[in-house]
C-alpha cells in the first residue's frame, strides 16, 4: 500500500511540474483557467489510459501499436501481451537515448506499417523518464505517439491500482502478460459491463 501512495505522488508532482514547465516555456503569462484548460488538452492528446487499453486488448481491437521501451533482455523476459521491442536502453542498467537514428527509424517504421493506427510507448514505471525522453525525440524528428499512463512496474505489480475493484477477481496481469522475443497475441474475452466512456481507449 505504501508502494501505490508513493506512486500516486510521483504523478501528481509530475503533473505539477509539467504545468510550471509549459507555462514558463510559453512566453506569455496565461490566466489561471487557460493554465487548466492546456494541462487537460495535453494530458488526453498524450496519455492513454491502461485501463482502455485492457479492455481494448479484450475486444481484440487492432486500433494501436504498443511499444516497449525497455531494454531487450528486459522485453523477452516479460512484456505486455502484444507490445512490440524499440528498446531506448542496451541492457537494463544502460541507455540507448543517443542512439537517435535508430529509435527515430524503427517508430517511423512502425508509422508506415500503421497508418491508421496510435502508436502507444510505455517505460519501467509512471515516474520514469524513459517514454518522455524517447517521446521528445521523436517529436523533434516529426514523430508523434502516446504514452500508456502506466509503466511495466504497475502492469505487472500493482494491477489494482488502476483497474477497478470489480475486475480484480476476475483479471490479473498474468493474463496480460507474455515472454519472449515475439509479442504475443491477447486474449479475446467477453467484456462485462462498466466503464462506457467514449473513445475506445478512454475508461
Amino acid at each position: 500500500m505504501k508502494s501505490g501512495k508513493i506512486i500516486i505522488i510521483a504523478i501528481i508532482a509530475g503533473a505539477i511540474a509539467g504545468a510550471a514547465v509549459s507555462q514558463l516555456t510559453s512566453g506569455q503569462e496565461l490566466t489561471e483557467d487557460e493554465r487548466i484548460a492546456e494541462f487537460y488538452r495535453t494530458e488526453t492528446a498524450v496519455y492513454v489510459s491502461p485501463h482502455g487499453l485492457r479492455k481494448a486488448m479484450d475486444t481484440g481491437s487492432k486500433k494501436f501499436v504498443l511499444v516497449d521501451l525497455r531494454s531487450q533482455e528486459e522485453y523477452e523476459r516479460e512484456h505486455i501481451i502484444g507490445a512490440v521491442s524499440v528498446p531506448a536502453y542496451k541492457d537494463p542498467e544502460t541507455s540507448a537515448y543517443g542512439d537517435v537514428e535508430r529509435i527515430v527509424g524503427e517508430f517511423r517504421r512502425l508509422e508506415e506499417e500503421n497508418p491508421e493506427k496510435e502508436i502507444i510507448a510505455y517505460c519501467y514505471s509512471i515516474p520514469c523518464m524513459t517514454g518522455r525522453k524517447v517521446g521528445k525525440i521523436l517529436a523533434d524528428n516529426g514523430v508523434y505517439v502516446k504514452e500508456l499512463g502506466v509503466g511495466w512496474n504497475e502492469w505487472r505489480y500493482f494491477w489494482t491500482l488502476w483497474n477497478h475493484e470489480h475486475e480484480w477477481d476476475s483479471t490479473s496481469p498474468e493474463q496480460y502478460v507474455f515472454s519472449g522475443a515475439e509479442p504475443g497475441v491477447p486474449t479475446v474475452k467477453p467484456v462485462p459491463g462498466g466503464c462506457k466512456i467514449e473513445g475506445e481507449l478512454g475508461c
